[in-house]
């Protein structure tokens, strides 16, 4: 800006990008700025000469914070989102889970899946991929697997990514009961509730337990 550019000439342009007052000594470009109450500011510093806008530096800089801050806002989806499914889960609840995928997947995230063996259900990995499958299915169009279901330890994982906008259609009503819609959620250090969800809490563990034993064993007979 103004005294700091070092290019020896300059290329100036108005404020408003489209009429130039041409190439001129760079002293001559901060003369004819500073009689008009406005800055000199170097927009292009790489080109040949250097090109160099007349405008209010303090409202320049506003605008090019606003501008930062807008594509940031734009292109602030691709997070990865954890979504955890025990195997034998309840069919509600798996209806809650699937809804909150389709949510994540319409924000532009990634949905990293990982489905949860407990205790016996080891020996009946078919369950698992049996419910890997359907999640597959039910957000096909919502997103495509990018990480095919893949046996980690005890889980499962795969991942999911958006498709394009235009592409996404939601199978799955986001008003069903116990299901918070988007503008209602509160984020706490940048932690979104719907990742945890029925998981993490002893009741929830209990709940599920009552269906995973059974389907374990219905499939073991």
């Amino acid at each position: 800006m103004n005294e700091r550019i070092r290019a020896p000439k300059v290329r100036v342009v108005e404020a408003d990008g489209h009429h130039q007052l041409g190439v001129m000594p760079t002293h001559q470009a901060i003369r004819i700025a500073k009689e008009r109450g406005l800055d000199l500011v170097e927009v292009a510093p790489n080109a040949d000469p250097p090109v160099c806008k007349i405008v209010n530096y303090g409202k320049y800089k506003y605008i090019q914070e606003k501008h930062k801050k807008e594509t940031h806002k734009h292109h602030k989806g691709g997070k990865v989102k954890e979504m955890k499914f025990r195997i034998g889960i309840d069919p509600h609840d798996y209806h809650i889970k699937i809804v909150h995928a389709e949510d994540f997947l319409a924000e532009g995230h990634k949905v990293r899946i990982q489905l949860q063996f407990r205790g016996r259900q080891m020996a009946h990995q078919e369950l698992g991929h049996e419910l890997a499958q359907k999640i597959k299915a039910d957000l096909l169009t919502m997103g495509h697997v990018d990480q095919e279901p893949k046996m980690a330890g005890r889980n499962i994982n795969m991942q999911i990514s958006p498709l394009p906008g235009q592409q996404r259609h939601r199978k799955f009503k986001t008003h069903l009961k116990g299901v918070t819609e988007h503008h209602e959620i509160k984020h706490q250090d940048g932690h979104d509730p719907r990742e945890d969800k029925h998981d993490d809490d002893e009741e929830d563990d209990h709940h599920d337990d009552d269906h995973a034993k059974p389907s374990a064993e219905t499939a073991a007979g």
